[in-house]
């Protein structure tokens, strides 16, 4: 019974295989279920039956493979070696395209060409044969063009002379000959018109010309000018080696030549002149032809009239000339090249113009040529541009002077110029003193080894054989500005002594402007970048110690500023009109403004002190000790003292002082402020404590050099005031009030009077409850009887006063 199962189950297993190997995918599901639905292991029976029927056909195609594989090979190696015989003969086949192509493109080509040359052949033919009656015609107008273009009026003349008799009737069917023939007569009429146009196209050649013909002219009178410079030089060194050039007329680094090269270039350059640059033919032929027609004196006058007119608009500069040295060098060019030409056109032509013309002309361009300069100048903040400008002026004048024209009042306008050139200098070196002051730390300098104190001292002046002594690291008494500002001063001296060159000045002169500048930087720029300094509200009490050591130390390094200006000039400091420099005096008004300064900052910082106070004016009895924000302001004041060290004696002294007498004053004024109207016994003990301590600190000599109690009289006022209310001694003082030798000599009665009624008002208040007591009533009483004898001393003063 169980094979027979088995055997129906292998049947059913092979018709499901069956049914699976020829059924659509999409219907696989309903056969695969039937393989579930049977006996509980069948589907693991049918899995056996299925890898079984699996593993045949994967032999059956394995067989298949392995029976056709060869020839599949043999195949592919076939049609790949066709491929290969396939692409060479389509290489070929281009290869023999392309040639084809190109022997046709050859061909096609001359042929195209042999047609162009047969037809050009026919045309040339005929063209040759009419222009053989045609040339001479030609050459005869083209020669007579030639001699228009070139303005040789009187061949041109006789060639049509010969081209209506001889040339145009031969050709006269053709229509260029009657135009031709036509034409000759208004040719012979513009003859005139043409040479006025050309001197009309001279005028404006050389207008357009005398840029170059100056700059030219220009460079050739400092290139001269440099080499007697050059030479002058070498004449000095061989007798003795200056410390500056005085005298040299411009600084050889303008042009970077030496003598042999400058000498060399200016005689490459001799030979470029006014002639060179422009063709003063045109003149001369327009003024030859209108002498042979008649006419001159018309010539003359229209050429004068164009030049005055020319000359008009050199002379006018442009709006922004002032912004760069170009358009001043344009303009000097401009002017030298129109006055150079005039020079040429006098000495080369018979009374074209003449030498009062000329002068005419250049007094009007020089009264022009002042007050263009005069106002752009003012218009420059820029010292270099200025320098610059003023060696342009220097260059001008010697290269007008050369041709022959008076010059001496530019070089007076240069003393003007150089009045805007040291106020130019003035305020670019008030920005640097200022970008000195603000990036300087206000700290003595350290000097860590040899080396940075030789860095130090080789810029300024400082000798000190006590700190010469101490060992590295050690610190110098100012701060970084100070060889700075000596430095800065210095290279002041420097920039103002190179406007000097060139001025032909003796050395005194030289000298006398150089100091005279000096005192201007000192005295006003330097002084009024110190009172600035010294005036802004971040300059703290520690700054202001220092720029007073700063100044003291810039006052003694003057001298050295004046023996560095006797070096410079070689002009001796004992000569009777030499200028001082006025260094001491300025620095020494900053000093003075600084100690002011001082005194002010330490009496508001006082103030700031006062204004923390918070007294219990209504306080039985005082706390026993002195109040907190007097502490903090003596521990300030005593640490402030400290840093006073370095400061000259009176000054410390005088700002000990000063700050115990503002405290004293501001105490007192808080005492009898009007708004307190109360004060206990026990808010005068307690400001008694206050008091102590502030004569404490006084005897404690937080600056040395007072004497005796010199400091503590400060606090005498408030002193004997408070031991009258403390001691209560009424009779003592009423006794002996106006006697030198008063205990409370210093109590004033008004001052007595206020505070004795603000403690009036007080025991009032607190004895209310009490006034039947026996000495309250006393004590009141007394009050009373004190505060009427007061009233009457103040009324007794204010009479007699």
């Amino acid at each position: 019974m169980a094979e027979s199962e088995s055997l129906e189950t292998i049947t059913e297993h092979e018709r499901i295989l069956q049914e699976i190997e020829s059924t659509d995918t999409a219907c696989v599901g309903p056969t695969l279920r039937s393989v579930y639905d049977d006996q509980p292991n069948a589907h693991k029976r049918f899995m056996e039956k299925l890898d079984a029927r699996i593993r045949n056909h994967d032999r059956e195609i394995e067989k298949m493979c392995n029976f056709h594989h060869q020839g599949f090979v043999d195949a592919i190696t076939e049609l790949l070696k066709v491929r290969a015989d396939a692409e060479k003969l389509m290489g070929q086949v281009s290869d023999t395209n392309r040639r084809l192509q190109d022997a046709g493109r050859e061909v096609t080509a001359q042929t195209e060409e042999v047609i162009r040359c047969r037809i050009q052949q026919r045309n040339m033919a005929t063209t040759v044969e009419k222009l053989q009656l045609c040339i001479p015609v030609l050459e005869m107008y083209s020669k007579l063009k030639e001699q228009l273009e070139s303005k040789r009026y009187y061949s041109a003349l006789k060639t049509m002379e010969q081209l209506e008799n001889i040339y145009i009737p031969r050709v006269s069917q053709y229509r260029f000959c009657q135009i031709m023939a036509e034409t000759l007569p208004k040719l012979r009429e513009e003859i005139k018109e043409i040479s006025m146009s050309d001197l009309k196209d001279f005028l404006e050649s050389i207008r357009k010309h005398s840029d170059k013909i100056g700059e030219t002219a220009m460079r050739q009178a400092q290139q001269h000018r440099t080499f007697n410079s050059a030479v002058q030089k070498q004449v000095t060194l061989s007798c003795a080696k200056p410390l500056y050039g005085l005298n040299s007329r411009t600084p050889l680094h303008h042009n970077g030549l030496s003598a042999e090269a400058a000498d060399e270039e200016e005689m490459d350059e001799e030979v470029l002149t006014a002639q060179d640059l422009v063709d003063f033919s045109p003149v001369y032929r327009c003024l030859h032809i209108y002498t042979v027609l008649g006419d001159r004196e018309t010539f003359e006058n229209y050429y004068r009239k164009q030049r005055k007119k020319q000359a008009r608009l050199v002379l006018q500069p442009q709006s922004n000339m002032h912004e760069t040295v170009e358009g001043y060098r344009k303009y000097f060019n401009q002017i030298v090249g129109f006055f150079v030409v005039e020079d040429h056109i006098l000495h080369a032509t018979q009374g074209l113009v003449t030498r009062a013309f000329t002068d005419e002309l250049w007094n009007m361009a020089l009264s022009k040529i002042i007050a263009v300069l005069r106002t752009h100048s003012s218009y420059c903040n820029d010292p270099d541009l200025v320098l610059e400008l003023k060696n342009l002026i220097v260059i001008f004048a010697d290269t007008l002077q050369g041709y022959g024209f008076p010059v001496n009042r530019l070089f007076d306008l240069l003393f003007e110029v150089r009045d805007q050139y040291n106020e130019t200098l003035l305020k670019k070196w008030a920005l640097v003193f200022r970008d000195i002051f603000e990036q300087d730390n206000y700290s003595p300098i350290p000097v860590e080894n040899e080396e940075e104190y030789k860095a130090v001292v080789s810029r300024f002046p400082f000798h000190d054989a006590e700190i010469e002594k101490q060992q590295f690291p050690k610190k110098l008494p100012m701060s970084q500005s100070v060889p700075q500002i000596y430095s800065q001063v210095k290279e002041f001296i420097y920039a103002s002594l190179k406007f000097s060159e060139s001025l032909h000045r003796s050395s005194t002169e030289i000298d006398d402007m150089l100091r005279k500048s000096t005192n201007l930087l000192l005295t006003r720029t330097l002084s009024s970048c110190l009172q600035n300094l010294i005036k802004k509200p971040h300059i703290g009490l520690t700054e202001l110690v220092q720029i007073i050591i700063n100044t003291t130390h810039l006052e003694h390094a003057c001298k050295y500023l004046e023996d560095f200006i006797t070096n410079i000039t070689n002009v001796s400091p004992e000569t009777v009109h030499t200028t001082r420099l006025y260094g001491l005096s300025t620095f020494k008004d900053a000093r003075h403004a600084a100690e002011g300064e001082i005194y002010t900052k330490l009496n508001q910082k006082i103030d700031e002190f006062i204004q923390l106070a918070d007294y219990e004016w209504g306080m039985a009895e005082s706390d026993g000790r002195a109040s907190g924000y007097l502490m903090d302001l003596i521990n300030f004041l005593r640490s402030t003292f400290q840093v006073f060290t370095h400061l000259p004696g009176k000054v410390a002294q005088t700002a000990c002082m000063s700050s115990c007498k503002h405290l004293a004053t501001s105490l007192m004024q808080m005492l009898l402020d009007t708004e307190l109207k109360q004060i206990s016994m026990g808010a005068i003990q307690q400001f008694n404590l206050d008091v102590m301590q502030c004569e404490l600190f006084a005897s404690s000599e937080p600056v040395p050099g007072f004497q005796g109690d010199t400091l503590q009289l400060a606090f005498i006022d408030l002193r004997q005031l408070l031991d009258l209310f403390m001691v209560w001694d009424w009779s003592t003082y009423l006794a002996d009030y106006g006697q030198p030798t008063s205990k409370y000599l210093r109590v004033n009665p008004s001052t007595a009077l206020a505070l004795l009624e603000k403690m009036k008002d007080t025991s009032k208040k607190n004895n209310i409850f009490s006034q039947f007591r026996k000495n309250d009533r006393d004590k009141q009483k007394l009050i009373e009887t004190v505060v009427k004898q007061l009233r009457s001393l103040v009324n007794g003063m204010s009479q007699h006063s």
